[in-house]
């Protein structure tokens, strides 16, 4: 089994683990601003002249011709988010069956096959072919940041071989992901199985060495019995709450369907308020709608992605102290603004409205990154109930790269059909966005799972809104949520509604009688 540590223990072993993690999240970044910078190059254009768009002041320029052209842009950039929809569908299926970090050396060994073979030299024929709950919500801030520093590193490099008069201006990009994906390829080859699908799997030996070697500790010392046995009770309170596809469309007490639909749109709220088209097409942008010369869309565009890479480092701090719903309506507003303002200027026209709608633009990619770039991966986990916790992430995760899809796929129409009407719409959505996380958003910072639950039954019983419930309840002790949950009617003997403390409790009295007997029986 995957239990190889390759002689790491402790802070190294947990090092490494990060390391290739960190390495991966760039590569996601990597792929998102990879075809901002090349899409639109001469050397690009030169190889595949379906998808070079003549000035509009030359004679060969033709409205309709610009308009086809812009839709096969937009293909062969979104063909990207089609092909993560169905491996998010592939790891749904059968994710917890292989195995975290075999699904990760698969993909990593496959990956360097695919780049080779798409920068290969033109033939003859012309043709080429580990977290806690209590920093969750850092983890996956940091997660972005690494993401946005992945499309920083794709932006400059872009930019840098700009220079470069041969297909290796865009070759080299692109197979540059190769390096990515080996070393991410080496890290999961060489590092262990995650130890919570060790005990999904029965494997509880396995997961206690695992366990010993990240806390540079024995498989029978307190510490790695106290984490083991946290993660069984988890387990065996998930296994209890199994439920079907169905239960989503539970409403009620319980409310799955309603809280379900709150992750999914903010997925889709995170795509439509215009994120991808910005990191994806900023250079673009820049060059189509502002008329700028191709090598200053190219500066601007590595400046851009500077900007959002360091806008990243609020969300650290904010996202516990200010809270997730806060954030939400802060990110809302503040992107619709700045599209407003690009659209404004857009409409304007002239050299120092052109500078306005850059400040626009930038203005958006600063309240996206501290806001409504981690939100929607850290509310399914807090808001949906543990029995179908699972399923609804998995719906929203589909939620997010249909929805990024078709965000990357019309983009360069709309774009070039209205270059301001493209920014009205984001704006609008964002708009939009607002009344809809002021209802419909409760806050959940701070909050155990039992609590949310009691958010949502209690906002059924008394007709309220659940962020008015969240607004006016107290943080709860175990107690608390106990009589509660037996006050609201929720049946408290259901593993699901115990809370985070007693089954901590339950699982180390329950590790430490099994340990007493084996040590028993061993005497």
């Amino acid at each position: 089994m995957w239990t190889t540590t390759s002689g790491l223990r402790g802070r190294k072993l947990r090092l490494a683990i990060t390391l290739t993690s960190v390495i991966g999240f760039s590569l996601f970044g990597y792929d998102q601003g990879l075809m901002s910078g090349i899409i639109s190059g001469n050397q690009f254009t030169k190889e595949f002249p379906a998808l070079y768009i003549p000035p509009s002041d030359s004679p060969d320029y033709s409205a309709s011709y610009s308009q086809h052209v812009s839709v096969l842009r937009g293909a062969v950039t979104a063909c990207y988010e089609l092909g993560c929809f169905f491996g998010a569908i592939f790891t749904l299926c059968f994710g917890e069956r292989i195995g975290r970090t075999r699904c990760s050396s698969w993909w990593a060994v496959s990956s360097p096959v695919l780049e080779t073979v798409w920068t290969r030299p033109p033939s003859r024929s012309g043709s080429p072919s580990v977290s806690r709950a209590h920093n969750r919500g850092f983890l996956v801030c940091f997660e972005g940041a690494i993401i946005a520093v992945g499309t920083l590193i794709a932006y400059w490099i872009d930019f840098g071989l700009s220079y470069v008069e041969s297909s290796v201006q865009w070759r080299f990009p692109v197979a540059f992901q190769i390096i990515f994906a080996i070393l991410v390829s080496v890290g999961a080859f060489m590092l262990p199985e995650s130890p919570r699908w060790f005990v999904m799997q029965g494997k509880d030996q396995e997961a206690l060495q695992v366990l010993a070697a990240l806390n540079d500790s024995s498989p029978d010392a307190e510490d790695v019995l106290t984490d083991f046995n946290l993660m069984k009770a988890d387990f065996n309170a998930e296994n209890g709450a199994k439920a079907n596809w169905k239960t989503l469309f539970t409403f009620g007490k319980t409310q799955e369907f309603q809280r379900m639909m709150i992750c999914c749109s903010g997925q889709f709220f995170q795509q439509f308020t215009g994120c991808n088209a910005a990191i994806y097409y900023s250079t673009l942008l820049f060059e189509q709608n502002l008329n700028m010369e191709h090598r200053l869309s190219l500066i601007l565009g590595g400046v851009f992605a500077t900007v959002y890479a360091l806008a990243t480092i609020p969300s650290f701090f904010m996202i516990e102290r200010v809270g997730r719903r806060k954030l939400f309506l802060i990110g809302f507003a503040g992107q619709g603004l700045s599209f407003v303002i690009t659209m404004g200027c857009l409409i304007a026209g002239g050299t120092g409205p052109t500078k306005g709608a850059v400040v626009g633009i930038f203005l958006f990619i600063c309240f996206f990154a501290f806001t409504t770039l981690p939100l929607p991966w850290i509310y399914p986990p807090e808001i949906n109930p543990l029995r179908t916790r699972t399923m609804a992430a998995a719906a929203s995760t589909c939620t997010n790269w249909i929805t990024n899809f078709a965000v990357v796929m019309f983009t360069p129409v709309f774009s070039d059909a209205s270059p301001w009407g493209i920014y009205l719409f984001f704006a609008l959505v964002n708009f939009i966005g607002l009344p809809f996380a002021w209802f419909y958003y409760p806050e959940t910072a701070g909050r155990d799972l039992e609590e949310v639950d009691l958010i949502f039954a209690k906002a059924h019983i008394e007709k309220k809104w659940p962020y008015q419930i969240a607004n006016s309840m107290p943080k709860l002790s175990a107690e608390e949520i106990a009589a509660m949950l037996r006050e609201v009617g929720l049946d408290h003997s259901d593993p699901r509604h115990s809370s985070e403390h007693e089954k901590a409790e339950m699982a180390m009295s329950s590790g430490n009688s099994d340990n007493e007997h084996a040590s028993n029986e061993k005497n």
